[in-house]
């Protein structure tokens, strides 16, 4: 099984949203999904969570993309436009730091217009554990 489909299947919360891997490399990955009326906030826009769990589903497959199980420990996200109705947006990851314990990642989410949307960091905890896959995508 690859990376991208081992995230896209067992992350079952970012699955129940629509978020799904788009392409995976070493130290770099992309999520989309599209704007439906279950992501809107009470006003009216994309739920601010929404967005965090497109780009943590990115920057997990980054993070995991050397094979040893790492987990999230810090993550900073800023909002600079709502994400609106029928959009397609995508996250955008890629690694800074590949540091044998603590990889470090910044985040770009944005419209298929290549409008920001949001930016975030993240930090990371590489575990004693391999974390198993075949190939990345």
């Amino acid at each position: 099984m690859t990376l991208k489909d081992r995230l896209n299947n067992d992350d079952q919360f970012a699955k129940s949203i629509g978020a799904q891997l788009t392409e995976v490399r070493e130290g770099y990955a992309v999520a989309q999904l599209t704007i439906t009326p279950r992501h809107l906030n009470g006003a009216g826009v994309c739920q601010g969570g929404v967005i965090y769990t497109l780009a943590d589903l990115a920057f997990a497959a980054v993070a995991n993309s050397h094979g040893i199980l790492s987990l999230g420990i810090s993550n900073n996200i800023t909002f600079i436009r709502s994400a609106q109705l029928g959009e397609t947006i995508k996250a955008e990851c890629t690694e800074q730091v590949n540091h044998h314990r603590l990889p470090y990642c910044d985040i770009k989410i944005t419209n298929l217009q290549g409008e920001t949307l949001a930016i975030m960091t993240g930090l990371g905890y590489r575990m004693k554990k391999e974390f198993n896959f075949d190939e990345l995508m």
